[in-house]
């Protein structure tokens, strides 16, 4: 269970994409519970459930732009749970989404690609968009 951090949204692979709509999915449904112990995402918790909306927008609004489809009924599901009827910037990021988890994130999807889970040309596309990043004021 891992969240990709927001700006390899772009740029994950479509299987990648979508498995990150259904991990978005399980922890909504493990926070709703009570039951999200999950070292790698539990933090989500620790913030107003709007920082996590606005991280499933992302991912929505990616899946909108490759024209992936989804079922309504699941993000109904996943605003409900977060929508506190007021408007929050969608500039919200979780803290731990920083420079250093950036680069674990890219270290990971890079294995992805040594072992053959990622095609040439999906890694390429991670690696022109990792050109950009200067690691500062993330």
């Amino acid at each position: 269970m891992r969240l990709w951090h927001y700006k390899l949204i772009p740029v994950l692979p479509n299987d990648m994409l979508v498995s990150q709509w259904r991990e978005c999915i399980a922890i909504k449904r493990q926070w709703e519970k009570g039951t999200l112990k999950h070292r790698l995402v539990s933090y989500v918790d620790n913030y107003n459930k709007q920082y996590f909306l606005n991280y499933v927008h992302r991912v929505m609004d990616e899946m909108n732009r490759r024209n992936i489809k989804y079922q309504d009924k699941y993000y109904n599901e996943l605003h409900m749970f977060c929508w506190n009827g007021a408007f929050v910037s969608n500039n919200l990021m979780f803290q731990e989404h920083n420079d250093r988890y950036l680069k674990q994130c890219y270290y990971n999807l890079q294995e992805k690609y040594d072992r053959g889970i990622i095609s040439e040309e999906e890694w390429l596309k991670i690696e022109k968009k990792m050109e950009g990043e200067s690691y500062e004021n993330q």
